[in-house]
């Protein structure tokens, strides 16, 4: 396997891809780590930050970064599975709020560890364009406002456009409208990913790679090589869990795919937008989402992807050559000045994690010392170093701030046994492109997609 060819970000990276030595036998820690991807090194710097004496082993069945911390589309972004309102209703608003406002420091903090551990991971704040393309699109965003409005948010946090103002950030084909927030970073996923590797290894953390996890039990971790023993174990698997025993059901891995232009001239950019280098989507149902790259590129991604029986993951399922096909035809639907002349250079596709209720959470069991962080549904940039955070937090036995926050300790429904799995995550996926195309026909809102849109949300 050729790790540069898992996404255009890892492909750009400098140097080669070389595995860290593996797991060498049986050893003690303090804290074992399994999954090397934002999630489980997050936790390790913060852990290793507050407790330096602290013994921490992170485990990876490839390198890190294998997974959609490499692959994603390089949004750190305040967005949270669960909305607002959701939130609301079963927590409370004031909780709900906090949940937001954490968010929203979270896409800071990132930035700042970025830069004072020297990741130079193409960080640029420009925030998060969504375009309305059409009435019903542009009653979307206008719904989204209104919403916000009456959870305690302002324009600072989210504010409506007209069809000049929107086109003014990204001069998409067709913009009625949209709806801007300045809480999000473009980023680098692979840069960022690598580089916090390396920098939980600096503060004492042992990374060992190509070591995969057979099984994780209270006080072990096993694999091939041996077992590593310690109080806390952490689960950081996300899309990739359903492969641990008895985690079939614990998470849907949900496929979504990308491709990158060739570097485009500033003409062309000039005709596009994203001078800021906002990331950008619209408010269809089935979720596409774009960056304009550091080196030039347009790099843009979207669901639609099959959900594969068995909650099976494997990387033949990264490649769709029909949702390649779709995601170019879309982007030139966008962007006319990118016709089919323009190359698409790179395309590459992974699985993320799909919580039941669609509840990201994080949580530690403390009568068995199993601890766990997941169920991002593609908004795992930013979230999971909240994650992270909170998990240093929960493992030391901090009660602070992180620790009352709602998703703490959540647990959600195991899905359904096949095929009912199969069945009704690709009935969703249906459903959601028969209404997108409805709208575009009818102009008309597709009822029926309600039931379904928070399946493919970002």
């Amino acid at each position: 396997m050729r790790y540069q060819d898992l996404s255009y970000w890892l492909s750009s990276l400098d140097g080669p891809l070389t595995p860290r030595p593996g797991l060498p036998g049986d050893t003690d820690a303090d804290v074992v780590i399994v999954g090397a991807g934002y999630t489980g090194l997050w936790t390790a710097y913060y852990l290793a930050g507050a407790d330096p004496a602290l013994r921490i082993v992170v485990l990876e069945k490839e390198i890190a970064g294998y997974g959609a911390s490499g692959r994603n589309g390089g949004w750190c972004s305040a967005l949270f599975p669960t909305s607002l309102p959701a939130l609301a209703r079963r927590h409370g608003r004031d909780r709900a709020l906090a949940m937001q406002r954490a968010m929203r420091e979270t896409v800071g903090e990132v930035g700042r560890v970025a830069d004072a551990e020297g990741i130079d991971c193409d960080w640029r704040a420009g925030g998060t364009v969504v375009l309305a393309r059409s009435e019903v699109q542009l009653g979307r965003a206008r719904a989204a406002v209104a919403e916000a409005r009456e959870h305690g948010l302002d324009d600072a946090d989210l504010v409506l456009l007209d069809a000049a103002e929107a086109a003014a950030r990204c001069h998409a084909e067709g913009v009625r409208g949209g709806t801007y927030t300045p809480h999000c970073a473009a980023v680098h996923p692979a840069k960022l990913v690598r580089g916090l590797a390396t920098a939980v290894e600096r503060r004492g953390v042992r990374v060992f790679e190509r070591t995969p996890v057979t099984a994780l039990r209270p006080g072990t971790a096993v694999t091939p090589a041996g077992v590593v023993r310690a109080p806390v174990v952490v689960r950081a698997t996300e899309g990739f869990t359903p492969a641990l025993p008895g985690q079939r059901r614990a998470v849907a891995p949900v496929y979504s795919l990308m491709v990158a232009t060739a570097p485009l001239p500033e003409a062309t950019w000039a005709e596009i937008g994203l001078a800021e280098r906002e990331t950008f989507s619209d408010y269809r149902h089935v979720i596409i989402y774009g960056q304009r790259t550091a080196d030039g590129r347009l790099a843009f991604g979207g669901r639609g992807a099959p959900y594969h029986y068995g909650s099976r993951v494997r990387p033949d399922f990264d490649r769709e050559p029909r949702v390649f096909a779709a995601l170019r035809r879309v982007l030139g639907e966008l962007f006319p000045v990118l016709g089919p002349e323009v190359p698409v250079t790179h395309t590459w596709g992974g699985p993320l994690g799909v919580a039941r209720d669609w509840a990201a959470s994080v949580g530690l069991d403390r009568s068995t010392g199993l601890a766990w962080a997941g169920g991002y549904v593609g908004d795992g940039v930013g979230t999971s170093n909240l994650a992270g955070r909170t998990l240093a937090d929960l493992i030391r036995g901090e009660q602070t701030d992180l620790t009352t926050l709602p998703w703490v300790n959540h647990r959600s429904p195991r899905w359904e046994p096949e095929p009912l799995r199969w069945l009704a995550v690709n009935a969703g996926l249906k459903v959601m492109f028969s209404a997108d195309e409805a709208e575009s026909r009818t102009g008309r809102p597709a009822r029926r997609a309600a039931a379904f849109s928070h399946l493919l949300g970002h």
